[in-house]
This record gives structure tokens, sequence and C-alpha cells, in this order.
């Protein structure tokens, strides 16, 4: 059996994939804040507490890490735009780059970072501070979006989710990375029935959660996400390397049908012809 390492393990969608796990035999390293039953717990939001969460699944997993599920995340909450960007990115960017060589010595891989579909459905994100987060710097990325004023909360966590979508992308794909048998993919839930979903509902804001479209009719359950997840992980997931996969009850197809697929702009040519001509040279074809 495997070894996986599992962020957010103590609820939510990240206990239920913590749960899976175990239940199919495999050893699960859990990861959530402090005064949560986990292996290790540790403050995502902290330097200290990252370094905390880095050493101990190293530790643990003896140098050998099969997968890791990065699910640790804050919502949108006003004032809290900084923590919200250092647990939601840091949290993810810095584990995965101290545990990569723990993960390439699997030789086969699977890593699964939580996005959101907020990341399609949220205006007045501002570009400069997803490149500042793609930096790494949550201090001048939560100066920009506090400029947002009221909307700067859900402007923070649709920034984290775009940055670490696209840092998983940019990465993922690099020989460091896929070259060395480690897939890493996004899944974008997007309303889940969970505790903090379940309290927005009975909140204040209840009318206006309800108000937001889902085709389906139906929230998702983490139950369900964590089924994707295992399917993320599995061999099956072997050909699946920097896809975003979205499960949200339709509800990004609906807001956004005609923006994806889109067709290639002119102006990018360049810049792919580029990479097609890099790829041979740094090992980005199929070695047949």
């Amino acid at each position: 059996m495997s070894t996986y390492a599992v962020t957010g393990s103590a609820s939510g969608m990240g206990a239920a994939v913590a749960e899976s796990l175990r239940a199919a035999g495999h050893t699960v390293i859990g990861i959530d804040r402090p005064g949560t039953d986990s292996d290790i717990t540790a403050d995502l939001s902290t330097h200290d507490g990252r370094h905390a969460a880095i050493v101990g699944v190293i530790e643990r997993c003896d140098g050998r890490l099969d997968g890791a599920v990065l699910a640790a995340g804050l919502g949108p909450r006003r004032g809290q735009e900084q923590t919200i960007l250092d647990v939601n990115v840091l949290g993810v960017t810095e584990l995965l780059t101290a545990w990569r060589t723990a993960l390439a010595a699997s030789g086969n891989a699977k890593v699964v970072v939580f996005g959101s579909n907020s990341t399609t459905s949220t205006p007045l994100v501002p570009r400069r501070a997803v490149r500042r987060l793609l930096g790494g710097d949550t201090v001048a990325a939560a100066r920009q979006i506090r400029r947002r004023g009221q909307v700067a909360a859900p402007a923070a966590y649709a920034a984290s989710k775009i940055a670490v979508a696209q840092w998983c992308r940019l990465h993922g794909t690099r020989p460091e990375w896929a070259g060395a048998g480690i897939r890493v993919n996004v899944i974008a839930p997007g309303p889940v029935m969970t505790p903090l979903l379940r309290s927005q509902l009975d909140g204040a804001q209840g009318k206006n959660v309800r108000s937001f479209p889902v085709p389906v009719r139906e929230y998702g359950t983490p139950e369900q996400l964590a089924a994707w997840v295992m399917m993320m992980l599995s061999d099956n997931a072997d050909f699946l390397c920097g896809a975003v996969i979205t499960v949200d009850g339709g509800t990004e197809a609906l807001l956004r049908a005609r923006d994806w697929p889109h067709r290639l702009p002119l102006r990018s040519m360049p810049k792919l012809l580029w990479r097609m001509y890099r790829a041979p040279k740094d090992g980005q074809v199929a070695a047949y």
C-alpha cells in the first residue's frame, strides 16, 4: 500500500479523502490546524507552521511519498486577506516544493490540489496580485487586493485559487515534476455540503447563498469529491497532468459556456512554437 500526505484532513473534503484512503488500506499522514485530531498539527498561515508540516511529513514517510492531497484552505473572510493568501497559496506551493524529492522517490506519485470554481465566477481579481502570488509574495498581493474594498475577501479567495491552479499547470508539466513521475492536477469544486456551507445557509446570508446558480439543483458532498480525488490518485490518472477538473454541478458551464475551449490567438503563436521547439530538448516528449 501507499503513503499519502493530506492537508485539511480533520474536516470537510480533506477528512473525506483521508477516510477513503485509509479504507483502501493506504497510510495517511494527516495535517490540520492546532487543536484538531491530526497526525501533524500546524498553522499553515505561518512560516513556522508550514515548516513543521514539511518536516513532519518527510520524517514520517521515510523519504518516499506516493502522493499528496492539498485540501486545507480558508474561505473568503473579511479582514483576513493576508491569512487567506498565506494558507491557500503558500500552504500549497511551499509544501509541494519541499516534498518534491520524496514524491519523485515514488516513481509514480500523484498530487491533487483543491482549487475552486470561484476562479471563473469572481470579478475584480487583480491580475497583478495573481502574478505576485505566483512569485510567492503574499504581502504585496494582499496590499493590491485590499484596494478592492468591500469585495477584498472574495477577491483574495479567488486570487489564491487562480494562483495555485496556474502554479500547478506551470510547474506540473516541467521535467522535475512530470518528467520525474509526479502527476500534479487540480480539482475545482463548486458548493459542497460541508459544515461551513451549512452555517452559511443557516446564517444571515442564507438567501444569497441559495440564489447561487447550480444547474443540477443540488450541492455536492465531501464523499463525491473524495471519489473524484481517489480516481485522480489512481493508476487510471497516469495520463492526467496539469489538468483542472471542475466538479461544480454545472455552475461554471452555465456562467461561462462559450469562454472555453477558446481559439488560439495569433499573438500566442510565437510562445507556443517556442515551447514546441524546446519540448524535445527538455525531455518533454513521449519516450518510445
